[in-house]
């Protein structure tokens, strides 16, 4: 499959041109627009600082249906102790910098100087957001994405203390069930993630998905949003 370079127009290939690995794309800008016109039709960029922008689709897709969540034994216990206070976009650029952080093992980071900007950008706008768990007043860990219509698109998540993280995608998960939201978008799958319920479904059947969530290819919606004060709650003494 060739890889298309994509001009100023702001136009992408369909995805079912995507080669195996699911890379689309080369080239482009990480302007809003290009990438809320990405998001609609189930394209993200992912890209290492000495590249270009890199746009990937890949078959089959991770995703979390919000009501299928596995919560073990432990997050369970972890949530209903209420170890961590969690709150919506209320540090919105430390949840970035927190999951911009090399993971051991893993030299470098993804989230570049150019990304960090971009998701600023789509935050003041109203379109990215994130969750976070505080331990007193520290940051404990967090997750952070785009919303269009009713999915959550998930972009990279972090902790600095046990559960931190798994407390963060619990609570999102549970409140996007009782809003009746249809889906968490994890994008490529790893053990982590599959242990929380993750499951892989064909491309197809996630742009499907998509559309019945409200998220329609090529339409950018008003800015979505998550209600002020939905995940606030104070931890147990």
């Amino acid at each position: 499959m060739p890889i298309y370079r994509l001009s100023n127009q702001l136009v992408f290939p369909a995805s079912e041109l995507a080669e195996p690995g699911g890379l689309l794309a080369v080239g482009g800008d990480l302007s809003p627009r290009r990438l809320l016109l990405a998001y609609s039709l189930g394209i993200f960029p992912w890209f290492c600082d000495d590249e270009p922008p890199l746009w990937w689709s890949p078959d089959p897709r991770c995703v979390i249906f919000p009501e299928e969540i596995r919560i073990s034994r432990s997050l369970a216990k972890c949530l209903r102790q209420g170890r961590f206070r969690v709150s919506c976009d209320t540090a919105f650029a430390a949840v970035l910098d927190g999951c911009a952080q090399s993971r051991r093992g893993q030299p470098g980071t993804w989230i570049t100087a150019a990304m960090r900007a971009a998701y600023l950008r789509l935050f003041r706008m109203g379109y990215a957001h994130s969750l976070e768990c505080w331990r007193g007043d520290e940051l404990a860990g967090g997750l952070y994405g785009v919303v269009l219509g009713r999915c959550f698109f998930g972009e990279s998540m972090f902790h600095r203390a046990p559960d931190a993280s798994k407390v963060a995608l619990a609570t999102l998960a549970r409140k996007m069930a009782e809003w009746g939201w249809p889906l968490i978008d994890c994008q490529l799958p790893n053990p982590h993630l599959l242990s929380l319920g993750a499951v892989e479904i064909p491309r197809v059947e996630f742009l499907r998905r998509l559309e019945q969530g409200g998220v329609l290819p090529g339409r950018i919606p008003p800015p979505g949003f998550l209600p002020e004060g939905a995940f606030s709650r104070e931890p147990a003494d």
